[in-house]
């Protein structure tokens, strides 16, 4: 904990403390709510700022619910050269201040965890939402996404067989023996191609930093659903517009968001049909193809700060 000019003193949050206060049920629970609390219009949550150092992305999200103790501010960035140094790719914090008298009140210095945790804990309460009691989840991506993806999705699903898919072999290899030690009891299989993937599931999360698409309309199967958390900047695509126009369900994390920097910026034509989340019943045929479109909200950042220093105050 350190002082500064400010009238209360500053908690500072380190990523092993942080870490012990998550409870995953809790956690997915927390995310419903932000969802909710954003689609029924009572959070104010700027679109987001990204900055492109070399070789690098940094994204800057904010948020406030109306009415509550605090705004969040939060940095998070990819630099891929830090694996060379031996050192995370991932970098970032959560600035949490009181919407009272703008004092900061903790500083979570996350190294981008709570960013990458919240999106996973967002796909799997969507596909609880929507009533999934697939077995078997596909996964294209082999970063810490895949592997968080498949632990919070075995929270809200009977599964027992996790299909994976990465660029690198080795990569994909590897991510696939993590994901067995975190979930024993599990298969976890590797495959060669995305279109294997949505053979073999009809539970599909894409988390990769494609720009080009890795899934073609003629590759889903009926009754797939897919949450596509990759595509979170201009130009980024991991899903052919196609698979959009042919799904009944689009959902949004945030129509305006997913117009710039999701999939939907692919599909400008189903943006007015895309729905938020207001914590209403989802609903959709057994045989009907459905697509959450996830960009990254900072009123997720918001929530998750709060609750983890709640957990900590």
């Amino acid at each position: 904990m350190t002082r500064t000019g400010y009238n209360q003193p500053v908690r500072v949050l380190s990523l092993p403390e942080i870490r012990r206060t998550l409870v995953y049920p809790e956690l997915i629970a927390a995310m419903r709510e932000a969802l909710a609390a954003q689609g029924r219009g009572e959070c104010d949550t700027p679109m987001p700022m990204h900055l492109a150092p070399p070789g690098s992305e940094v994204h800057i999200k904010s948020s406030y619910r109306r009415g509550g103790r605090y705004f969040a501010l939060k940095i998070a960035g990819t630099f891929p050269a830090n694996a060379a140094h031996g050192r995370s790719t991932s970098t970032g914090m959560m600035l949490l201040s009181s919407a009272e008298t703008g004092d900061p009140v903790a500083i979570l210095a996350d190294s981008g965890y709570l960013t990458d945790i919240r999106t996973a804990a967002v796909a799997a309460m969507i596909a609880r939402e929507l009533g999934r009691g697939d077995t078997v989840l596909g996964i294209l991506g082999t970063g810490i996404q895949a592997r968080l993806q498949a632990v919070l999705h075995a929270e809200v699903l009977p599964l027992d067989h996790i299909v994976l898919w990465g660029r690198t072999p080795d990569h994909a290899a590897h991510c696939g023996r993590e994901i067995r030690e975190s979930l024993p009891g599990r298969d976890v299989t590797v495959v060669s191609s995305p279109a294997e993937v949505a053979r073999c599931a009809r539970l599909i999360v894409t988390a990769t930093a494609s720009r080009a698409p890795l899934l073609a309309a003629s590759d889903i199967q009926p009754g797939t659903h897919i949450s596509a958390v990759g595509a979170d900047s201009p130009g980024k695509q991991e899903l052919d517009p196609s698979i959009l126009r042919r799904a009944s369900l689009i959902l949004a994390d945030s129509r305006r968001q997913c117009a710039v920097l999701g999939e939907l910026q692919h599909a400008p034509e189903q943006v007015e049909r895309a729905v938020e989340f207001t914590g209403a019943p989802l609903q959709a045929a057994p045989d009907e193809i459905t697509v959450a479109d996830f960009t990254g909200l900072g009123v997720e950042d918001l929530f998750i700060a709060e609750y983890v220093y709640g957990r900590c105050h």
